[in-house]
């Protein structure tokens, strides 16, 4: 692997991770308001809950993901582009559309 794949990778896990858990746990949250009147009131024990509520979030996952992709992408070029890293990227003579095609973008 190359070192600019690897700069690319490195700082794309941290904002991917981070923003996949707020997305998910927006929906979970909307999940847990939506079926509120079914849970509260039934004498569910905690434990039970919880597991309703990681199944609830292995459902909610494929619609987490393209939005965590989609925001921890857009968050890691608007980094590269703050530090000025996609200019010297450029200025080393590796166009872009290049990174597109091997993989990494």
């Amino acid at each position: 692997m190359k070192k600019l794949h690897k700069l690319f990778v490195t700082s794309y896990i941290g904002p991917f991770i981070i923003t996949l858990s707020i997305v998910l746990f927006f929906l979970v949250m909307q999940f847990l308001w939506k079926y509120m009147d079914d849970l509260i009131g039934k004498g569910l024990e905690f434990h039970l809950v919880l597991k309703l509520l990681f199944f609830a979030s292995a459902n909610l996952v494929p619609m987490a993901l393209p939005l965590a992709v989609l925001l921890a992408s857009i968050m890691t070029f608007g980094n590269f582009a703050e530090n000025y890293e996609l200019v010297s990227i450029k200025s080393a003579g590796i166009s872009l559309c290049h990174l597109r095609h091997t993989g990494v973008l």
